[in-house]
């Protein structure tokens, strides 16, 4: 089973693979700041600081809430991230959880069907 170490709580647990990262944390205590848990507050933020290997692909909520700028810096929403198959570390920095809490999220591209 793998394991999230989250390092401000100085906490390890292991988990089932594909668990969401914020529900395991409530569950075990590991002390992720949470609010809404459906991607729009930003409060989960985390940065993945070992096994980005093990996380699942990254949701479109994530990517309207933290832009492309947060993501290529490894940060990641915890109520929108699972852990799959291996071991994870992960952190969080209260400064950048209120940047990204006050970032607007980026809107959808809309396709436009050019069938009739």
């Amino acid at each position: 089973m793998p394991k999230i170490n989250f390092i401000n709580s100085n906490k390890q647990i292991e988990v089932p693979e594909d668990a969401s990262i914020l529900r395991m944390s409530l569950r075990y205590d590991g002390e992720l700041p949470n609010r809404c848990g459906g991607g729009i507050c930003g409060s989960c933020v985390f940065k993945a600081e070992e096994g980005t290997e093990f996380l699942d692909n990254v949701k479109v909520q994530e990517r309207r809430k933290l832009g492309e700028e947060w993501l290529n810096k490894g940060y990641r929403l915890g109520c929108q991230t699972f852990v799959t198959n291996g071991d994870i570390s992960i952190s969080w920095d209260d400064e950048v959880t209120e940047v990204v809490k006050k970032r607007k999220p980026d809107k959808l591209q809309k396709e436009v069907s050019t069938i009739k």
